[in-house]
């Protein structure tokens, strides 16, 4: 599923799912804007990550999870976004009783608009790659909201 309608009002938390970290960006609660929130360094316990993951969206307060599909730039999926489909899915299972959707959304590209944005904004090689996942998220978070995504 790509998109989708946000039936409450609140917080969206976006995630870019990498190998190493996972980006974390969050909305305002209006829905306007996008803001990185940080990441989480992937323990190698796929459970143990989701679980972070669900306390970060309660602690939140999203009403809505948007978890990145990376689409080959021609569209298709390839095993990441393979990945981040089953992701996707176990999040939905684990947010099920807390009532709050997770939603994917084609984030192509937006790993190469973050470093452009924190390279523009004069961060060092090292400091981008220690804010690149965040600010992916946030990216892909904010096209979400400015899409149909973020129309309620």
């Amino acid at each position: 599923m790509t998109g989708g309608t946000r039936l409450r009002r609140g917080r969206a938390l976006g995630i870019d799912l990498g190998s190493r970290r996972i980006g974390i960006a969050v909305s305002d609660s209006a829905g306007t804007m996008a803001l990185p929130r940080g990441t989480v360094v992937r323990t190698g316990d796929a459970d143990r990550d989701r679980r972070a993951l669900v306390e970060l969206v309660l602690e939140a307060e999203a009403v809505v999870v948007v978890v990145g599909l990376p689409l080959s730039l021609d569209g298709s999926r390839g095993p990441a976004a393979t990945a981040a489909g089953t992701e996707a899915d176990a999040l939905r299972v684990l947010l099920e009783d807390h009532g709050i959707p997770v939603e994917l959304f084609d984030e192509r590209l937006t790993t190469v608009t973050a470093h452009q944005a924190l390279a523009a904004a004069g961060s060092s090689e090292r400091k981008r790659r220690s804010m690149v996942d965040e600010t992916a998220a946030a990216v892909m978070l904010s096209a979400w909201l400015e899409g149909s995504g973020g129309q309620r």
